[in-house]
């Protein structure tokens, strides 16, 4: 790596994925209100429509003239979010692929811009039709994660890759933390109601949202253009051959040629799945069990992504030399099963903000270790398509958690729901165990 590479300093990545991260997230909080508004436009009966009667029946739950349930609009957002998922998922690969091809920067240029257009569509989705379109969009090109990602193990060595991994977690954090708050704060502006005559445009009531997280893309662009240099040297570039894996998601369960790699992939995989539904159902519980507000849940979700926060930051570049990233995989899944446990049975805040506090602990060990095992099982000039694969993975988790686990806690109740997640985590803790050492020789 060049000298001038070597001065590309890990916060310009940082950076990149944290305004992403607001941008993408700040459509979470506006997921009730949008469908009050796409069913008040008079859409029930075509595409909305069918998508609420299945949900109904998913659900469990009788369709009436009072509107949907609280159980299907909850299943409504995480049916949005599945499909930025299952996008994801297809898509990663291939931009990572690619990235190993041409370098980062052109495919994070490529991707941020991409996101703009999509949140550009969405200021002006007056039909639930263009909504629709602006989130595929949006998850096609949500491959920059990846492209990121293998950019962090660019610019690491092998002893702090761990570390680097673990500024990734915090960008997440951070940004999932303050892009809801920011979505709930633009929502309360009603560009529909203030310039009615933009109606006839598709501006409504969450386009002044879609125009933040359009602008934050855009500055992110803007951003990449003038500060990101690229981390990927020529020498180190794949061959020019097809993105491998590329479109096929049944090729992404094939065995890899990468010894450790399919055991971390798949013990990836098993992790969001659990763990994406315990969030996804988290402010339900909380509201069940404590009648937690917005206010509240706002507060439990900020402890948690904190509470990961400094533990990304600060203590895994500290025991991940020490203790090595294998090892530390396995105490943060076996630091998760408790919490979740602790978590469904809670009887009072005390055990709540318990059982979330192992919970927020031990994913931000597991998530920067495993993903840092990747990245130091795969070569150089092919670290984006196994990291993409990874993240691809991952995104298939956090499409079908989501939906099982809410379907699983409306049926049998959170104690079940919660409990049979612990269980289901023994799997990839088992497979934890067999992670090979790296070797992190230079």
């Amino acid at each position: 790596m060049t000298e001038g590479k070597r001065k590309s300093p890990l916060a310009v990545i940082f950076l990149t994925l944290f305004l992403d991260l607001v941008g993408f997230s700040i459509i979470f909080p506006l997921f009730p209100g949008m469908l009050a508004f796409y069913l008040q436009d008079g859409q029930s009966s075509t595409l909305l429509g069918e998508l609420l009667k299945t949900l109904h029946t998913v659900s469990g739950t009788e369709w009436t003239d009072a509107g949907p349930s609280p159980e299907v609009i909850a299943l409504f957002g995480g049916v949005l979010g599945s499909l930025y998922s299952l996008l994801q998922f297809l898509f990663s690969p291939f931009w990572g692929s690619v990235s190993d091809r041409i370098g980062r920067r052109p495919v994070l240029l490529i991707t941020v811009g991409g996101i703009a257009l999509s949140y550009a569509i969405w200021f002006f989705s007056g039909s639930f039709i263009l909504l629709i379109v602006a989130r595929v969009i949006g998850g096609v090109m949500s491959g920059n994660i990846s492209t990121a990602t293998a950019a962090v193990a660019d610019v690491t060595t092998a002893d702090n890759r761990a570390r680097g991994m673990g500024l990734v977690g915090v960008a997440f954090g951070t940004g999932f933390i303050l892009g809801p708050a920011i979505g709930g704060g633009l929502s309360l502006i009603d560009l529909h109601a203030q310039f009615p005559a933009l109606a006839s445009w598709g501006v409504n009531p969450f386009s002044a949202a879609a125009a933040g997280a359009c602008l934050l893309s855009v500055l992110n662009l803007l951003f990449i253009a003038r500060r990101f240099d690229e981390t990927l040297d020529r020498e180190k570039r794949s061959d020019g051959g097809p993105p491998l894996r590329s479109l096929n998601p049944i090729r992404l369960l094939k065995r890899s040629d990468i010894p450790g790699v399919d055991r971390a992939n798949v013990s990836n995989l098993l992790f969001i799945f659990s763990f994406s539904g315990m969030e996804f159902s988290l402010t339900f519980l909380a509201l069940d069990k404590f009648v937690y507000g917005p206010g509240n849940n706002a507060v439990l979700l900020s402890f948690a992504g904190l509470t990961m926060a400094m533990v990304q930051g600060g203590l895994i570049r500290r025991l991940a030399p020490r203790y090595g990233e294998a090892r530390l995989a396995t105490v943060g899944l076996v630091t998760i099963i408790p919490g979740l446990v602790v978590t469904g049975l809670s009887q009072n805040e005390s055990m709540l903000y318990g059982g979330v506090f192992l919970l927020a602990v031990g994913a931000a060990i597991f998530i920067p270790c495993v993903r840092a095992l990747t990245s130091l099982y795969a070569p150089a000039d092919r670290q984006g398509e196994v990291l993409g694969v990874f993240n691809s993975l991952g995104a298939l988790g956090r499409a079908s958690g989501p939906i099982v686990a809410g379907t699983a806690y409306w049926k049998f109740g959170a104690a079940t729901a919660y409990c049979a997640g612990a269980v289901f985590l023994v799997l990839p803790l088992i497979l934890s165990l067999g992670f090979p050492k790296p070797d992190k020789s230079e």
